[in-house]
Parts: structure tokens; sequence; C-alpha cells
């Protein structure tokens, strides 16, 4: 992988109007050559999809959106952005999230430890040595998250400490072999499934310490539903036959 990778950041938006101007304008203070923006809007009623595409106007051959017209899950939203990142010859692919709670700032290092290192996944982790989490978070939310690391790592054994994360940075080659328009799982049970699959087939996922800030413009959305899903995933996973 040379210099000029193409690097693509897919960022999955649902009314990040605010966000979505502040976040390009981090990840082109980057100066990362060959990086990449790739905006998948989900028909935000807020306007966030006409925002990129005047980011896109501006920058395009740094900027590009792809408009869903159905809301129909993180998962569902990640898997068209990949794909189409894959299909316009993207070396490297990053997940991120729209509302500025993953620092821009990381980014450069973990396509670094892809460059350098026999890594296929790299996690921005909250929970390696050096990172954390927002302050503004609850008790109850660094439980929750605790409690869904520790269940999914001890029913699926992944080795990650930071298993639920969002932020992630992958060879173009791992998605291929993962499969990963076949993944059905959605929400946060979508990122633990592309890391079991990324272990099963060999592959080691290496994690670097992030500070995870709380969302600063919009609202959170952990519905119960995505929460129940995300219990059941590790089972499903366990008893299937692939």
């Amino acid at each position: 992988m040379g210099d000029l990778a193409k690097i693509v950041i897919v960022v999955p938006t649902y009314n990040e109007r605010e966000n979505l101007p502040v976040l390009a304008g981090l990840l082109s203070d980057l100066n990362l050559p060959g990086l990449e923006l790739l905006v998948v809007d989900d028909n935000s009623p807020d306007g966030t999809g006409d925002v990129a595409d005047e980011l896109a106007k501006e920058s395009p051959d740094k900027i590009g959106v792809l408009h869903r017209t159905t809301k129909d899950g993180l998962g569902r939203a990640y898997i068209a952005g990949i794909t189409r990142a894959l299909n316009e010859g993207a070396d490297i692919v990053i997940q991120m999230d729209a509302d500025l709670s993953h620092p821009a700032s990381v980014i450069p290092l973990m396509v670094e430890t892809l460059r350098t290192t026999d890594a296929g996944l790299v996690i921005g982790s909250r929970y390696v040595e050096g990172g954390s989490a927002a302050a503004e978070w609850g008790w109850h939310r660094r439980a929750l998250s605790a409690w869904a690391n520790f269940y999914v790592n001890a029913l699926l054994r992944l080795h990650v400490k930071d298993a639920t994360a969002g932020f992630k940075a992958w060879k173009a080659d791992t998605l291929r072999w993962i499969d990963v328009a076949s993944i059905e799982s959605n929400g946060y049970s979508f990122q633990v499934e592309m890391n079991y699959r990324t272990v099963k087939r060999g592959l080691r996922i290496a994690e670097v310490p992030i500070h995870f800030e709380e969302r600063t413009e919009g609202v959170s959305k952990m519905s119960l539903r995505v929460q129940l899903e995300s219990a059941l995933m590790p089972w499903k996973l366990l008893f299937s036959r692939s």
C-alpha cells in the first residue's frame, strides 16, 4: 500500500446539518494525501443532504454524496457507503460518526497502523490504555458500554477492548474477505458482526486510543430496539451456520 493510497471516510448522516461542515473542515485540515469523504445521507428532513451536496460542489475531488431514500438503519447505510468506496477503488475505508464524537486527529495514526502492521482492521478505542470516554457520560452510559463489551467478548471471544466501537479503519481486502455486503445486522450489532467475521477469518484487529466526545449538536439515535438487537446478535452469530 503506497503513500498515494485512496482513503475513503464513510460517514452516515441523519439530521446532522450543523455537524457535517465542521467534520468536513476537520478532515480537510489533516492534509492526508488520498483522503476523501463519502457522506451517506438517509433523506434527512433537516436538509443534511443539501448541505452535503454544497460541500461536494465546493470540493468535488474530495467529497462525494450518496443519497438513500429509505432510513433502514446504520448498518444498511454503512454497507451502501462501503460498497461504493470499494467499487471506486478505495485502498482503506474508514467508518466514522458525523456527530463529532470521534476525533479526526487520530485518523493518521489509524492509517499508519494499517500500513505498517499486519492488522486488517484498526479500531479507535475508548478502552485501551490512553483512551477515554466523554466526561458528560453518565454512570449508566458507562455501565451499559462496559457491560456490552464484556458480554460480546465473553460470547464471541473477540479479544477486543472496544468491541462496539464505530470508529474503524479497514484495509479494503479485509472488507472483501468478510463479504461486508452479506451482513444482515444493523445498529451497534453491525459493528460487532464485522469484528466477529474479521476474527473468524484469522485476521488481526489492532486498537489505538481515542478520547470519545459526547455529541455537541442534535440527538442520540440509540433506541430500545437497537439495544435489543445488539443483545441478541452475539447469540445469532454463535448459532449461525456460516
